[in-house]
């Protein structure tokens, strides 16, 4: 067997390993009433619509088979197409919603692409595209990927094509990790340091880069793993896409800090001979983002605020809620601006579109989704409706609903038009009875005592299943798991259902997170290892601030009822100083202060980094004089037996134990 077969089959395996454990409980087939569903939406769009095909393959230069990339051990691929073979075949199979069947196809299309005279993208080997542009003497990446691993191989992709040059520019769009993470994939810091390499990156970028994750990270990605699928074994009854791309990308992440920020709304540079424009668009699908105008190539280069699905104004993983209002009017600006002046608009997800007129009308198509979004769910809710009503009643326009670049396949209408509910009127509905509802357990236990009990419920959930009311059936099994986390029956019975909602899916992260919830009600919480993903490069993106902050977030309450104590931190490499107080089982902090305390630290970030990351310990660096103690060197000892740690893997299908 060659190596690349090998690796191929470990990923697979891998993939597989954990739905293996839920043998003796076989998924069921499509069931009549899916299979209709599925049909049914087959006759109302316009499959026979094959442009997108046509742009997507435009361009075309090389690729590498099955855009295999391999783990930095070389024992395991960072990255293949190979398990998503399936999806060569012209006839969605039953199991997949057809409209997702079409875009997981566009999905998995990769290699190296030309998109005009001297721009090029690789797409198709992560989540996200990578941008190469040829400067006179060096390339200007934009987007370095999500894994080190995978920008290595898309460089080494455009090498094999291209006369060689060395990578003089690496450009942030925005701070998610699918957009920087693989950046020590394409330059070192030695060369960034030196000055012969520069990183470009919008304001605010190492703020929001990383503390998006912090505080609420651990629940986030444990979120994560539904919304993207990420344990599934791919194929028609697996993981199929996420709507964005095909997946995500395992490797190394890392991070390099900006060199250069863009602060001006509008700012224009020449980079190694190359005209830029960059727009700032903050708080739209970031909370700081740019868009790229390339002049003396007539491009666009919208990000992530236009793509080819509607994208999240809420994410499933979990976020704070985007502006959509805001959203749509930086799509309108720069429909303005440049529109008449584009002759080829690209985004960092997906493929790139030609021509100004259907530049245009791409881009006030988006426009208008978001804003109908905003506005028709504000509407709705001004007239009383729930945000459950919202999502029920809306309807996009008949001139959008059958646009493929607005059809929900990473965000949906449903859970967008709930976010806006969210964002200006919170979880409340302003029913009494929903003010303060007995817990969830407690509301399952007396449900199933007043519909007669989990037998009765089963049975008579039995009966919807077969008339197709999945959802219906989900919400019933949900309650009986709640109240009985040991009933086989119902555990198998809303894993069946759960199963056939995500066939119908038209989002690929609603199709994930079905399933997922179908696999761990049958199979439990997946025993797995899950590392973190902080590292020396990411934590340079977590302000002292921000460190203090996730550390009162860790506070165990009861651990700290009547504890008093005040410890000042002194940095010596940054001169910043900090008073930490606990008191009324809560943790502050404030900057530039020093206090009358129990206890004052002076050390480095670099010694706190490596206390995080486990590589040491305030003990170790106490004895080796990399941190030095004035004052009762037990009371650090004490606020730290008193920290939370969060178990990754916490149950979601079914009650916490």
């Amino acid at each position: 067997m060659r190596r690349d077969h090998a690796l191929l089959a470990m990923f697979v395996a891998a993939a597989c390993t954990l739905a293996s454990s839920a043998a003796a409980a076989p998924s069921l087939p499509p069931q009549p009433a899916t299979l209709k569903a599925n049909a049914a939406l087959a006759k109302t769009l316009p499959f026979s619509d094959r442009q997108d095909f046509e742009d997507a393959q435009r361009g075309f230069i090389g690729t590498v088979p099955d855009a295999l990339v391999t783990s930095a051990d070389g024992k395991r691929p960072a990255w293949t197409m190979q398990p998503y073979e399936f999806l060569k075949s012209d006839t969605p199979a039953d199991s997949v919603n057809p409209s997702l069947w079409r875009q997981a196809q566009l999905n998995a299309i990769h290699g190296l692409f030309q998109v005009s005279d001297r721009v090029y993208q690789v797409r198709g080997f992560d989540l996200a595209n990578m941008t190469i542009i040829e400067g006179d003497s060096t390339l200007i990446v934009v987007d370095p990927l999500l894994s080190g691993e995978t920008a290595r191989a898309a460089l080494a992709l455009y090498h094999a094509h291209r006369p060689y040059k060395p990578v003089g520019t690496v450009i942030y769009t925005h701070g998610h990790v699918d957009h920087f993470g693989g950046v020590r994939g394409v330059i070192d810091e030695a060369a960034v340091n030196s000055g012969k390499v520069q990183v470009i990156a919008p304001a605010g970028f190492m703020e929001t880069a990383v503390a998006e994750n912090i505080l609420a990270g651990n629940a986030m990605s444990r979120r994560s793993q539904y919304q993207f699928g990420t344990y599934l074994p791919p194929g028609v009854r697996g993981q199929v896409d996420t709507g964005l791309g095909k997946a995500l990308a395992r490797g190394t992440v890392s991070l390099i800090a900006p060199t250069s920020s863009i602060v001006k709304p509008v700012e224009q540079r020449t980079i190694d001979g190359v005209q830029f424009e960059f727009r700032l668009v903050p708080g739209s699908e970031a909370p700081a983002e740019m868009l790229i105008y390339l002049p003396q190539f007539r491009i666009l280069d919208m990000a992530e605020d236009i793509t080819h699905t509607m994208h999240n104004l809420y994410t499933l993983r979990g976020a704070e809620v985007r502006d959509g209002n805001l959203w749509s009017k930086y799509i309108d600006e720069a429909r303005v601006a440049y529109g008449e002046r584009t002759d080829v608009l690209m985004a960092q997800h997906h493929w790139p579109i030609t021509g100004s007129a259907r530049v245009i009308s791409l881009m006030k198509k988006q426009r208008d989704m978001y804003k109908f979004i905003n506005d028709q769910s504000l509407r709705l809710l001004n007239r009383g409706y729930t945000a459950n009503e919202i999502a029920e009643t809306l309807r996009l326009p008949a001139s959008l609903e059958n646009e493929w670049s607005a059809r929900g396949y990473y965000g949906t209408l449903s859970h967008n038009a709930k976010a806006v509910y969210q964002k200006y009127l919170g979880w409340y509905d302003a029913n009494p009875a929903n003010l303060n509802p007995l817990p969830e357990g407690q509301s399952a236990k007396k449900t199933i005592e007043y519909m007669g009990g989990a037998k009765a419920v089963i049975a008579r959930a039995r009966e919807d299943f077969g008339k197709g009311e999945y959802r219906w059936v989900a919400s019933v099994m949900n309650n009986v798991v709640r109240a009985e986390p040991s009933n086989r029956a119902a555990r198998e019975l809303g894993a069946d259902a759960l199963e056939q909602l995500g066939y119908q899916a038209e989002a690929g992260t609603w199709r994930s997170a079905y399933l997922v919830g179908a696999m761990e009600l049958r199979s439990g919480v997946p025993k797995i290892s899950v590392g973190s993903s902080a590292n020396g490069d990411t934590l340079k993106a977590v302000s002292n601030d921000l460190f203090f902050d996730f550390m009162a977030v860790r506070l165990d309450a009861v651990k700290a009822e009547g504890k008093h104590l005040v410890i000042n931190w002194n940095f010596a490499d940054s001169n910043e100083q900090f008073v930490l107080t606990l008191e009324n089982s809560a943790l502050t902090h404030i900057a530039g202060q020093q206090a009358d305390a129990d206890a004052t630290l002076t050390l480095t970030r670099a010694v706190l980094d490596a206390v995080t990351l486990k590589q040491t310990s305030f003990s170790e660096a106490m004895l080796t004089g990399k941190m030095k103690v004035a004052g009762d060197r037990a009371k650090l000892a004490e606020l730290m037996a008193m920290l939370d740690t969060f178990e990754p893997m916490f149950p979601i299908v079914e009650p916490k134990p």
